[in-house]
C-alpha cells in the first residue's frame, strides 16, 4: 500500500467519532500550548515594534484586529467546506464541525468589529460608518447568529444538518464580498496591505509580528474548534443514550400493562 493511501486511510479513520475523540484528546493540549506561545511571541514583537509614521502607537491594535478579521472569514470558510461534507460527501463529522465552528466564528467576528471600531475612532473620527467593508462584516456576524439559532431550532438532527449546510453555502457569497469590498467600492476602510498580488505594503518590522500573531490566533481557532467538536460529539451521545433509555422504559411499561 502506498504512503498516500495509508495517509488517506488514517484521515478517514477520523470520521469515526470514537477515533476522533482520541485524536482530539491527544492533540488539543499540544495545540493549545503552541497557540499560547506563538500569540505571546507575536504580541511581544508587536508591542516592541516601531510605531507607524502616520498612526503612531495606535497601529498596534492591528496585531489583534487583523487576526480577528482574518479568522472571522476563515471560520466561515471552514463551515462552508463542512457544509459540502454534509451535502455531498455525507461525512459523519461534517455537521459536527459546522455546528461547533459557528459560535467561535461569531465571537471572532464580534471582536473584529469591536477592535475595528476602537481603531477607527482615532483614525476616522467616528466609531462606525456604514461602508462596504464594515457592513459586509456586520452581515457576516448576523449570519453566524442566524446559523447558531437554526442549528438549535430543529429537533431532527438530519433536517438541522441539511438546513444549516444549505444556508451556510448560500451565505458563503459574502466572503469574497468582504475581501474585495475595499477594491470594488469607495470605502473609508484601508485597502488590503498584506495579501496582495504585488506583495505586502507593510514594512517588515510591522509585518512579521502581524503574521506571527495571525498564526497564533489561527492555532487558537483550531484548538477551540477541536474542543467544541469534542463537546458536540459527547452531547449527541448523551442525547442518544437518553433516547434509548426512554424507549426501553416505554417498552417495559407497555409489557407491564
Amino acid at each position: 500500500m502506498s504512503q498516500t493511501a495509508i495517509s488517506s486511510s488514517r484521515w478517514m479513520d477520523l470520521a469515526n467519532p470514537t477515533r476522533f475523540l482520541a485524536f482530539a484528546g491527544a492533540v488539543i493540549p499540544w495545540l493549545a500550548g503552541l497557540a499560547v506561545l506563538v500569540i505571546a511571541i507575536g504580541l511581544y514583537l508587536g508591542f516592541t515594534a516601531p510605531e507607524d509614521y502616520q498612526q503612531g502607537s495606535t497601529v498596534r491594535i492591528m496585531y489583534i484586529h487583523v487576526p480577528f478579521a482574518w479568522l472571522a472569514m476563515m471560520c466561515y470558510s471552514v463551515m462552508a467546506i463542512s457544509a459540502l461534507g454534509t451535502l455531498v460527501w455525507r461525512h459523519p463529522l461534517a455537521d459536527v464541525a459546522l455546528k461547533a465552528a459557528a459560535p467561535i466564528g461569531a465571537v471572532f467576528t464580534a471582536l473584529a468589529l469591536l477592535t475595528g471600531s476602537i481603531w477607527g475612532k482615532p483614525m476616522w473620527g467616528t466609531w462606525w460608518v456604514w461602508d462596504a467593508r464594515l457592513t459586509s462584516v456586520f452581515v457576516l456576524f448576523l449570519m453566524y447568529l442566524g446559523l447558531i439559532a437554526l442549528t438549535r431550532a430543529l429537533d431532527d438532527p438530519g433536517r438541522s444538518a441539511r438546513a444549516a449546510a444549505i444556508v451556510t453555502l448560500v451565505g458563503a457569497i459574502n466572503i469574497p464580498i468582504i475581501k474585495f469590498s475595499v477594491d470594488w467600492w469607495n470605502t473609508l476602510h484601508q485597502p488590503a496591505s498584506v495579501f496582495r498580488l504585488d506583495g505586502p505594503t507593510i514594512h517588515s518590522s510591522l509585518l512579521w509580528p502581524l503574521l506571527i500573531c495571525a498564526a497564533g490566533f489561527t492555532l487558537l481557532f483550531f484548538t477551540l474548534h477541536l474542543m467544541a467538536m469534542r463537546v458536540e460529539i459527547w452531547r449527541r451521545r448523551v442525547i442518544a443514550m437518553h433516547r434509548i433509555s426512554a424507549r426501553r422504559a416505554d417498552r417495559k411499561q407497555g409489557a407491564g400493562a
